[in-house]
């Protein structure tokens, strides 16, 4: 698919995968994610309608530099929404630039995909948002298991992947669930690096500009110490790899 709709890019992403990264935000997403930082990304069509060309011309100006200092990752959103448009753009900045690539996504939607799909991709990003199925659905609207699911079909592909795990005093620091993930991710040798992300509220004025019902306004954000302690129990799951 030669077009898509984008939200956004960024030409000096410092967070989304390895070095600097041209990141460009897909629009759609399945989830409704309580704590969700970019709500605006969830209709597809609130983005803009732009072609492969025309990111690719825009990739073009700083390929060189990408090809050294970092690549490109395609967040959102959730990528996979508009997946045959995500493919065509990772395919092609591989056959034309040879950056090194990252998909953020949580997976919900790969089901459906061929295993050739991950070919032009080097490194997942995989957001596992709660271990306890229930609370999963709650936090999120989708069921757990299509992500869990994926990331045992990453390890079968032995793709790369870096875990990221949104950390929500009351939401998803339960002792019992982040113990879960540990034992989950244990045997996935894939696994490189876990990023625990401490909550914050940064995105509230998105929520009211879009008049969406927003429940976590008053939540805190977890303290140093709560980010550290999961952090390192989280590593010491993939420390043995």
């Amino acid at each position: 698919m030669n077009q898509g709709y984008v939200h956004s890019f960024h030409t000096a992403a410092a967070a989304d995968g390895p070095g600097v990264r041209f990141a460009i935000f897909l629009s759609g997403c399945p989830f409704r994610c309580k704590y969700c930082h970019n709500p605006d990304t969830w209709e597809m069509k609130r983005g803009t309608l732009k072609t492969v060309d025309s990111l690719l011309d825009e990739i073009k100006k700083y390929a060189s530099f990408l090809r050294m200092a970092g690549g490109l990752t395609i967040t959102g959103g959730e990528p996979l929404a508009q997946s045959e448009f995500a493919y065509e753009i990772f395919s092609r900045v591989k056959q034309e630039f040879s950056l090194h690539t990252a998909l953020d996504t949580q997976g919900f939607l790969a089901g459906t995909l061929p295993d050739t799909y991950f070919e032009p991709i080097d490194l997942i990003l995989l957001d596992i948002k709660e271990m306890n199925p229930e609370r999963h659905r709650a936090l999120t609207g989708k069921e757990l298991q299509p992500t869990l699911d994926f990331a045992l079909r990453l390890k079968r592909l032995n793709k790369k992947v870096w875990l990221r795990y949104v950390l929500v005093p009351g939401l998803t620091d339960f002792a019992e669930d982040i113990e879960a993930l540990a034992e989950f991710i244990r045997p996935l040798s894939n696994i490189e690096r876990v990023d625990v992300l401490p909550f914050h509220n940064m995105a509230l004025h998105k929520w009211e500009e879009l008049q969406f019902p927003y429940e976590l306004k008053n939540q805190r954000s977890p303290t140093q110490e709560e980010v550290k302690k999961v952090q390192e129990f989280l590593n010491s799951a993939i420390s043995t790899h």
